[in-house]
């Protein structure tokens, strides 16, 4: 058996706020909808090649500082779909971070 990842993010403080910045900033320019669901949440973006490049980037981070959140990119209905998904006891992590691409909207 293998040992859970441990709830943590691992960024400092500027580091964090760089990162939701950018965040905000794509859901800002990209985000059509979002939707909670039983696992967590599903962002849906406008298709596009910065879109797909900018959620690849953030999901590529986000799994280095982050490693115990599901994050899977998936294409669905001319639009880029995030799902975004967390062990129990990481929920409130994922539901901030689905809330981060909220911000500016």
């Amino acid at each position: 058996m293998t040992d859970p990842k441990p709830i943590a993010c691992t960024l400092g403080e500027t580091d964090l706020r760089q990162r939701l910045d950018e965040i905000a900033a794509l859901g800002a320019e990209g985000l059509l909808g979002d939707e909670e669901t039983g696992e967590g949440h599903v962002l849906r973006f406008r298709n596009d090649e910065s879109t797909r490049r900018r959620l690849e980037k953030i999901v590529t981070a986000e799994a280095e500082c982050c490693p115990f959140l599901e994050l899977e990119i998936d294409e669905r209905d001319r639009a880029l779909l995030l799902a975004i998904a967390a062990p129990a006891d990481g929920r409130a992590v994922a539901d901030e971070l689905a809330r981060a691409f909220l911000a500016k909207r």
